[in-house]
């Protein structure tokens, strides 16, 4: 290897082995990936923070809910999360009404899990994708320096037929190799950090959920007594 040859990063991705250029292509693929599931997660969760906000001061309000029940499943296209989730319990308490239920634990007990279905759905639904900035964030790391330990390898066979071996010598060829792990580390940080916020955001949102699934239940508790 021509010592004195180009020692770019695009030129040491070129020129590295076919094992670590195929490395290098995966985790590329994957970083693409992770920053494409990034920005998409990221417009999710905020949309998802200004609907609930914007039902909550709906709901808050003081208006009557067989209105707002109704102005809800009339644009049930446009409505966020917390929205379905008052949807789901407020048609099953309906239902309930309707068919005279007489014993209001049955009643409320339709309302909690229709609710609490809706709920698991808007909380998958939140955290798709998550698992793989996980592993992303996890693995990538591991793949990268595959990718280094290989290149290191095939430099150093090269210097098999070398009459002498010099640092010089190999340095090209390891600096290929660890191209390998600066693009792990490029697809792992990210991941790892959108992960973290991701999931902090979300976790705050279920709380949110969680707290209008028990208030809603006693606005209705009080309506039926």
């Amino acid at each position: 290897m021509n010592v004195n040859q180009d020692m770019s990063i695009l030129s040491l991705i070129t020129q590295a082995s076919f094992t670590v250029q195929c490395v290098m292509a995966i985790l590329a693929i994957v970083s693409l990936m992770s920053w494409t599931y990034i920005f998409r997660k990221h417009f999710a969760i905020k949309r998802a923070k200004q609907q609930t906000e914007r039902f909550e001061a709906d709901f808050w309000s003081g208006g009557d809910l067989n209105m707002l029940h109704q102005a809800v499943t009339t644009r049930r296209g446009e409505q966020g999360a917390l929205a379905r989730i008052f949807e789901a319990g407020m048609a099953e308490f309906v239902k309930g009404r309707q068919s005279k239920l007489s014993d209001v634990n049955t009643l409320l007990d339709g309302s909690r899990r229709a609710m609490r279905a809706a709920y698991q759905r808007e909380m998958d639904s939140l955290e798709s994708h998550l698992a793989f900035l996980a592993s992303t964030g996890s693995v990538s790391p591991y793949v990268g320096l595959f990718g280094t330990v290989w290149g290191i390898m095939h430099a150093f066979r090269g210097l098999a037929n070398v009459e002498q071996a010099t640092l010089a010598s190999v340095a090209p060829g390891i600096a290929e190799a660890l191209v390998a792990t600066a693009i792990g580390l490029f697809a792992a940080i990210p991941a790892v950090v959108a992960y973290n916020r991701f999931s902090h955001d979300i976790d705050r949102l279920s709380i949110r959920f969680d707290s209008f699934i028990d208030e809603f239940l006693n606005i209705l508790q009080r309506q039926v007594r």
